[in-house]
């Protein structure tokens, strides 16, 4: 491998010894030569840091925008979805750990495309996109290629999207903060032994700051979203929580999606969530004073829709990923003018 082939990452120093020190995210790796970092991704050569992934695409599809999940950004709305490898958690659930759970060391390439990211705002045009969305696995690490592809997306007129665990560290935040639109952050738990459990962190306070920070700082449109795992953070305590912490910091607009868990890999052994267990999640938020909570993963379920607040007439009807705005006018209930918090053209 040669460094001339790669991208020489953004946030890190050197330190003695050819060592370096990333602090893009919270874990601030310091990393010998010739390793990676925990995400596996960013490795130091020869006493500098570089990126293994800019450009590296392993999957890209045309999407809903439905299915990041977002409910108020641009609904009905078609987004050009990619994602890369690795990530800076590791959660034992994971549905995308065939990517997620890479670690390249720079010789190896399971089979990425490269796309540039001028070939990336063509593609999105091409398709017939509104906008972009980093997913799939950990948008954050792949920090240096949606930096220049944000950048030239927002300049196109089209939006762009992070889905992302939250876990960066507020300068990176900053930087990339005025190309995004809209921040899907997970809130997985609210109790630091239920994080170290389920992603390998031991302090998800970064993730609660970052989400705030995108919100307050920099105006994106935030929503949360928790996958409701059975006797892991399914308790009332947790859940009210989250609810108050959305509702305290983000404000009682944010739309927070309590998600089915279905059994998968480390936590096989448990049972797919009840929808009980949702509806009572669901309440649970709305009771807290949440004006929008959604219930994912069931499709066809009431709890997909979006209904006013104020007068409860059904506004946007969804089965699945299958979207139908009735009572929407320019980000207001038609019935009542009630504010949604939608984004829109």
């Amino acid at each position: 491998m040669t460094a001339n082939k790669l991208k020489e990452a953004m946030f890190y120093r050197q330190l003695p010894d050819q060592r370096v020190q990333c602090f893009l995210c919270p874990w601030n790796c310091k990393i010998a030569a010739g390793k990676v970092g925990v995400c596996g991704v960013r490795k130091n050569v020869d006493g500098k840091l570089y990126s293994l992934i800019y450009g590296k695409v392993s999957s890209i599809a045309v999407d809903p925008i439905e299915k990041k999940p977002l409910n108020h950004f641009y609904p009905g709305t078609k987004v050009l979805s990619l994602g890369t490898y690795g990530c800076n958690m590791r959660c034992g659930h994971c549905q995308n750990w065939q990517i997620a759970h890479v670690k390249l060391d720079g010789e190896h390439d399971p089979g990425a495309e490269f796309i540039s990211p001028e070939q990336l705002v063509a593609l999105a045009k091409e398709k017939r996109c509104r906008g972009i969305a980093w997913t799939y696995n950990e948008p954050i690490i792949w920090f240096e290629y949606a930096l220049d592809g944000a950048k030239l997306a927002k300049a196109a007129g089209l939006y762009t999207v992070w889905v992302t665990n939250g876990y960066i560290n507020p300068e990176a935040l900053d930087m990339i903060g005025p190309y995004l639109d809209a921040y899907r952050v997970d809130v997985k738990g609210f109790s630091e032994e239920f994080y170290f459990k389920i992603a390998k962190i031991r302090d998800f306070k970064p993730v609660l700051d970052s989400a705030e920070r995108a919100r307050k700082k920099w105006n994106m449109h935030v929503e949360i979203i928790t996958l409701v795992i059975p006797t892991m953070n399914d308790d009332d305590a947790q859940l009210k929580k989250i609810a108050g912490w959305i509702r305290d910091k983000l404000g009682p607009e944010t739309p927070w999606h309590v998600t089915r868990f279905m059994p998968y890999l480390e936590f096989d052994q448990l049972p797919p969530t009840p929808v009980e267990t949702l509806e009572k999640a669901r309440q649970i938020g709305l009771d807290t004073g949440l004006k929008f909570v959604y219930i994912g993963n069931v499709p066809g379920h009431k709890g997909e829709n979006t209904y006013c607040p104020k007068c409860r007439q059904l506004l946007i009807a969804r089965v699945g990923y299958q979207t139908e705005l009735i009572g929407v006018a320019g980000g207001q209930c038609k019935y009542c003018g009630e504010e949604l918090n939608i984004r829109h053209d």
